[in-house]
């Protein structure tokens, strides 16, 4: 007889659960607004004081691409970091990489595809084009010894050429290792995973590297973002990608929304009682600012609806009964 999923959570004595805030980067890369170099610093500076560990703060693409934060440099070098915080750039080259390395961020992530026809929409070159680059990023990178972490964008299956063959993420890992690089994250670039599929291809790559070095990356494009989350760590992950209030998606995949909202999965894990060191009430605090911020609303759930420990005043009425 099969062992219904989640099983193995019941009852348990449960790990951290590491959360990576991307929104300043994922979030706000597809951002209609220009948000001001000053806005972008105060929300990396309050998500800094939540208890996050890691936060991905910005990108050193070219400007032409990714226009709403061509002012990685100025937001690197002005936050206020925060003792015991990583501060992450996604870089695409060696001169993004450079420009990340002189704007003292202390960990770089490289990102391709394992889908041949998202990467040259991506990255705008073949995956083996993508390599050659990251070689001489890692070199780069070892010299000046900062952390090098790696994506395999469209790990879970790709907008254009629909299911990615597991053997094919599992060898593009390996390459990674081979090169040196010891951060991977699988990234769910569209929101196509399964919980199935998240729990047997995280299992596989857990034979290969520790939970340490894994990050998952997952979309709410279909709704299935924190029940992926769930599956994926009851594989043995235990480092997960989410954006503050739901940002974010792809510029360069058809129907790619947003990420998994930061505060809802925050909530999922103190509801269940997985430990993740955030502070919850702050962090709905700069969630409820976003759409202030940014012009409009925004995904996350529950910004909206509280903490089930929130409870409302009963109706006049029903005190008159």
């Amino acid at each position: 007889m099969n062992t219904p999923i989640f099983s193995t959570l019941k009852d348990a004595s449960f790990d951290p659960l590491i959360v990576q805030e991307v929104a300043p980067r994922d979030g706000l890369q597809i951002e209609p607004t220009w948000v001001e170099t000053a806005d972008k610093i105060a929300l990396i500076n309050g998500l800094s004081s939540c208890g996050f560990t890691r936060i991905e703060a910005g990108s050193f693409v070219s400007p032409k691409a990714i226009p709403a934060l061509r002012d990685g440099e100025a937001v690197f070098q002005q936050i206020e970091r925060q003792p015991g915080v990583i501060y992450v750039a996604l870089v695409p080259n060696l001169k993004g990489a450079e420009r990340a390395l002189s704007a003292r961020a202390d960990e770089l992530n490289l990102v391709m595809s394992a889908s041949q026809t998202h990467n040259r929409a991506n990255m705008r070159m073949s995956c083996e084009s993508s390599l050659l680059a990251f070689d001489r990023i890692v070199r780069h990178a070892m010299a000046a010894g900062v952390r090098l972490n790696a994506t395999v964008a469209t790990a879970f299956g790709c907008p254009f050429e629909g299911r990615i063959d597991e053997d094919r993420v599992i060898g593009i890992v390996d390459i990674y290792r081979e090169m040196g690089i010891e951060g991977i994250t699988l990234a769910d670039t569209t929101g196509m995973a399964n919980p199935r599929q998240v729990a047997r291809l995280v299992a596989r790559v857990l034979e290969r590297l520790p939970a340490a070095a894994l990050t998952l990356h997952f979309h709410n494009t279909r709704g299935l973002g924190l029940a992926n989350v769930l599956a994926a760590y009851e594989a043995g992950a235990r480092r997960f990608d989410a954006a503050l209030g739901g940002l974010g998606g792809c510029p360069f995949a058809p129907g790619a929304s947003g990420n998994i909202c930061t505060e809802d999965l925050v909530n999922l894990c103190d509801e269940m009682g997985i430990p993740t060191g955030i502070d919850l009430r702050k962090l709905l605090a700069l969630s409820r600012g976003l759409p202030a911020l940014l012009g409009h609303d925004v995904p996350g759930q529950l910004a909206k609806a509280g903490r089930n420990v929130d409870l409302h005043p009963a109706p006049d009425y029903v005190l008159q009964i």
